[in-house]
């Protein structure tokens, strides 16, 4: 099967979605979009998707978008190892812990808002900083205590999840933009141990083919 991911190297989203794709073993090539050269509103890349959004995967069956949509699609066809728990109740709060990322604190620092920020509001880089910080601080208190009722080695329990595939691109991002995050150490613990699975290394944005020198 021919997976084509629509990926950009600094992207949280498509991030994940290499996180997801390695941790289930399998192969795809990578179509680089320039976010920052506004290459995802090109007219070529809308066709693939009308959002203009990054990532887009590409499969025998169709084009998905939305990283969670891609995801859980992953986890439905392809069964090993799964990331999601057994069980509904810890299906139900993985996914909450999912949708805390992806929904609350995300779409708040992606490349669309800041540039809003910064261009139609007049943000200057210290306003759009502490922007950042307060959305990630937020959303990070609340994860520091549901992993701690729930975690072990990782997010949720002691086998990784999808909690862990969108942890490890939000520290990530949280740790580029100078966050302090030493609130948070067993949040911060439990993404450390999921970036150095190899799957996960594999898909740091440092070693994607796009990736620019710092």
């Amino acid at each position: 099967m021919t997976l084509v991911l629509y990926d950009y190297w600094r992207s949280s989203a498509a991030y994940r979605v290499r996180i997801g794709l390695n941790l289930k073993g399998l192969a795809y090539e990578q179509q680089a979009v320039n976010l920052l050269a506004g290459a995802q509103g090109e007219a070529a890349y809308g066709e693939v998707n009308p959002q203009h959004l990054i990532p887009s995967l590409e499969t025998p069956d169709g084009v998905l978008t939305q990283s969670l949509a891609i995801l859980e699609w992953l986890e439905e066809t392809h069964l090993e190892p799964p990331l999601l728990p057994k069980d509904a109740l810890g299906r139900a709060t993985v996914r909450a812990m999912c949708a805390a990322i992806a929904a609350d604190i995300h779409p708040l620092n992606n490349l669309r808002v800041l540039n809003a920020l910064r261009g139609e509001f007049g943000a200057e880089n210290p306003q759009v900083s502490a922007w950042i910080a307060r959305w990630i601080g937020e959303g990070f208190a609340a994860l520091e205590q549901l992993i701690s009722r729930h975690g072990g080695a990782y997010a949720y329990g002691d086998a990784p999840t999808l909690a862990d595939v969108l942890l490890v691109p939000q520290v990530y991002s949280a740790r580029r933009y100078k966050v302090d995050v030493a609130a948070y150490p067993r949040l911060i613990a439990a993404a450390e141990r999921a970036a150095e699975l190899a799957p996960v290394a594999a898909a740091h944005p440092d070693r994607q083919p796009d990736a620019q020198p710092a």
